[in-house]
């Protein structure tokens, strides 16, 4: 019959020494080589496109302990290729956290998938990468993609979110005039003709003469809206300047009647009463036949050209 052992004869320390030893070696020898492992499938992975799995096995590496800046740089890399960006710039801040010389490329890797994201025309993900990049680097540069981004956020309806990379385009162009009028036009989208119509003046002395009359609609269109505004505030000087821009340029066509008119009334207004009257005769010029606003016009010019005097203003 074979002794019996108790459990006790197994842990006296004649026995526990060399199973210590025996985990020892073993920890220190398996883990460090499992990350490596895992590090070199996960490359060998992302080398033939299959990022899940690279991204995987990168994922196990930090699992396994292994915790340096460029493991991080690929998980981080991996969830980009995915698309995955909040995740990305998570794991490409852990790494610059590690290692703050790998900023630079945090930035240029996140930039290339915005690249290829909208090579593609996924301005979604194009957005959400460059966007990361610029909170990873603040200063990085956006060049050909910038332009690009202003343009998905204005067919979008994002207007606001377009300037800055609009800005970014701009800078990065030697004020390009066609992307100084796309500036401009997306002020405007945003109600704001104020910036708007800074921009247009601006370029209308370099925009090409195709599209100079695009140009002349904007600016006449904003001028008329801030005149109104103006003249709602009582500056009657700085309306009838605004007013002068559309009638001017004579455009838009629609508006240049009611810029006489509501010129020819500040003047009224003002006591200049032979101003008016022409400024009067100006709105029949552009609204004839029996248009409302012609009609509205004679009536006009008639109380000035018939008022008794001591009748006050025109």
């Amino acid at each position: 019959m074979l002794p019996r052992f108790g459990a006790s004869r197994f842990l006296a320390p004649r026995f526990l020494a060399p199973l210590v030893l025996f985990l020892t070696v073993l920890a220190g020898c398996t883990v460090p080589g499992s990350e490596e492992e895992a590090i070199r499938r996960g490359d060998t992975a992302f080398s033939q496109g299959s990022f899940n799995d690279a991204l995987s096995e990168y994922r196990l590496a930090l699992r396994q302990g292994n915790d340096d800046a460029t493991t991080w740089l690929r998980t981080a890399h991996a969830f980009a290729r995915l698309s995955r960006i909040d995740e990305a710039r998570e794991y490409y801040e852990a790494a610059i956290a590690r290692d703050s010389t790998l900023v630079d490329q945090a930035a240029a890797d996140l930039l290339r998938v915005a690249r290829r994201a909208m090579e593609r025309g996924d301005g979604v993900v194009a957005s959400a990468a460059a966007d990361a990049a610029v909170r990873i680097q603040p200063g990085v540069s956006l060049s050909g993609v910038a332009l690009d981004l202003a343009r998905h956020y204005v067919r979008n309806a994002q207007a606001a979110e377009a300037l800055p990379y609009f800005q970014k385009a701009l800078a990065e162009s030697d004020e390009d005039p066609g992307i100084l009028l796309e500036l401009a036009l997306a002020h405007e989208q945003l109600g704001d003709c104020e910036r708007a119509l800074a921009f247009f003046e601006q370029v209308r002395p370099r925009i090409a003469p195709n599209r100079r009359s695009e140009v002349d609609w904007q600016v006449g269109n904003c001028s008329y809206q801030l005149a109104r505004e103006a003249q709602d505030r009582g500056f009657s000087d700085e309306a009838l300047r605004l007013y002068r821009a559309v009638t001017d340029l004579g455009e838009p066509r629609n508006l240049v009647s009611p810029a006489w008119f509501d010129s020819a009334e500040i003047l009224a207004r003002r006591g200049e009463c032979t101003a008016a009257a022409a400024a009067f005769e100006r709105v029949i010029e552009f609204d004839p036949g029996t248009g409302a606003l012609a009609a509205r016009a004679r009536d006009r010019i008639d109380q000035i050209l018939f008022r008794r005097a001591g009748e006050g203003p025109c």
